[in-house]
């Protein structure tokens, strides 16, 4: 058995998310209480109580899942389970690079945090949506993207084979979304954000990312982590400051992340974190052979995990 750890991003946040594995593991108070020490914030009182409009504010959100998945990797940890490579989804590859090393925990929360009050004061102002088209390939969509004439849309997010989301102006968002029920789109989702994401639109996000990750310590070196903006490995003579600058304004390229591990021998894929997302977009790859997929987000689903892989 081959195991790749996937860390979910923003989105996925919920009221009480890692309220039972913090009342039940030590080791789980223990990250909280440590972020609480880094940030100044009780991300744990914002997690656990809300209100929503607070969990739901960026430089919120991206600490609280960032934690929850830190907290829970923490317990894998103590039980033995070590994974032969790991991505994350967006904000979730600052997970992975905790984790792997190549930020400490300290500086890692710290450039969480920084980039969470960046992309909450930088994002440009505008009637920003994003959706989700489900059932057309990945050249299908850039071409409709391309038609539309009313505005900025671009793709953002290659998740999975046949899921596609796009991201732009509203009009141009809404005008692509009808153009690809017309190529045959299966559906049409519109996403509850509020922002340009990954888009040449956040170059000032970008930049003054770039300027926080060129002051912190990054340990280059031969990853196991899976880079979002190219689906590669990250290695020693890659400019992490530079690619994560990047990140935030290019397309994840999550689609190509999955089929790099499957093509490693990764057969068991594990979601740590809030939500089900990723474990959803590894069963859309369709990989042959036998294939093992877990979502982590609670004490039932560790335990469960633990009880079969320990």
């Amino acid at each position: 058995m081959k195991i790749a750890l996937l860390y979910p991003g923003q989105g996925t946040q919920t009221i009480g998310m890692g309220k039972d594995l913090y009342e039940k593991y030590d080791e789980v108070k223990e990250i909280y209480n440590k972020v609480k020490e880094i940030t100044g914030i009780d991300i744990a009182k914002i997690s656990f109580e809300g209100p929503e409009e607070e969990l739901n504010k960026t430089q919120n959100t991206q600490l609280a899942v960032l934690t929850e998945s830190l907290a829970i990797l923490e317990v894998l940890k103590k039980n033995g389970i070590k994974a032969e490579m790991s991505a994350g989804l967006s904000l979730g590859e600052y997970t992975a690079l905790i984790e792997d090393g190549v930020f400490n925990l300290e500086d890692g929360v710290k450039l969480v945090q920084k980039r969470g009050e960046i992309m909450q004061n930088y994002t440009p102002s505008g009637n920003w949506k994003m959706a989700a088209i489900l059932g057309l390939d990945e050249k299908t969509v850039e071409d409709v993207c391309k038609k539309v004439d009313t505005g900025f849309v671009v793709p953002a997010n290659y998740n999975t084979i046949g899921q596609i989301v796009i991201s732009g102006e509203e009009e141009a968002v809404i005008k692509a979304g009808e153009l690809a029920k017309e190529a045959g789109a299966k559906k049409v989702a519109i996403l509850n954000t509020a922002g340009p994401f990954h888009t040449s639109k956040l170059s000032d996000c970008s930049a003054k990312l770039k300027e926080v990750l060129d002051n912190t310590t990054i340990n280059c070196k031969n990853s196991k982590v899976v880079k979002n903006i190219d689906g590669k490995l990250y290695n020693e003579n890659d400019n992490v400051a530079e690619v994560l600058a990047n990140h935030i304004m290019n397309p994840v390229k999550f689609t190509s992340c999955l089929q790099t591990m499957n093509d490693n021998g990764i057969d068991t894929f594990v979601e740590v974190g809030p939500g089900k997302t990723l474990s959803a977009f590894v069963k859309r790859m369709k990989f042959d052979g036998e294939i093992n997929i877990y979502s982590i987000n609670s004490c039932e689903s560790l335990e469960n995990f633990l009880s079969v892989n320990n």
